[in-house]
């Protein structure tokens, strides 16, 4: 069984800084792309980041761009997204996914539970 869990949200002040994590199991996603999206309430799920799986390339929604920092080790079938300089806007749920390099949610196949980001001011 393939299976993606997130870790590391919080509640945090704007300017603040986390790591989030996204383990892996069931197979190794040597050659998949590994995302980030996520999700306020009543809001559609949105793009933040996406790695290919060699790591080799990066892709960062505008919003994100600057502030976020995607990377993986493969070797820990795991993903992370630092996020730096938080706002309160960027509280939200966020995902990883497995899938396919693309902006879009409709090409990743396995998806984590969410971790809950909460950003005050």
């Amino acid at each position: 069984q393939v299976q993606l869990v997130e870790s590391g949200g919080g509640l945090v002040q704007a300017g603040d800084s986390l790591r989030l994590s996204c383990a892996a199991s069931g197979r190794t996603f040597r050659s998949d792309a590994m995302g980030w999206f996520r999700q306020a309430p009543g809001k559609e799920r949105e793009f933040v980041a996406t790695i290919s799986g060699s790591g080799a390339y990066t892709y960062y929604a505008d919003s994100a761009k600057g502030r976020f920092t995607v990377s993986r080790d493969n070797a820990k079938n795991t993903v992370y997204l630092q996020v730096n300089s938080l706002k309160p806007e960027d509280t939200a749920i966020y995902y990883c996914a497995v899938g396919v390099y693309s902006t879009s949610p409709g090409t990743y196949t396995y998806w984590g539970q969410g971790t809950q980001v909460t950003v005050s001011s």
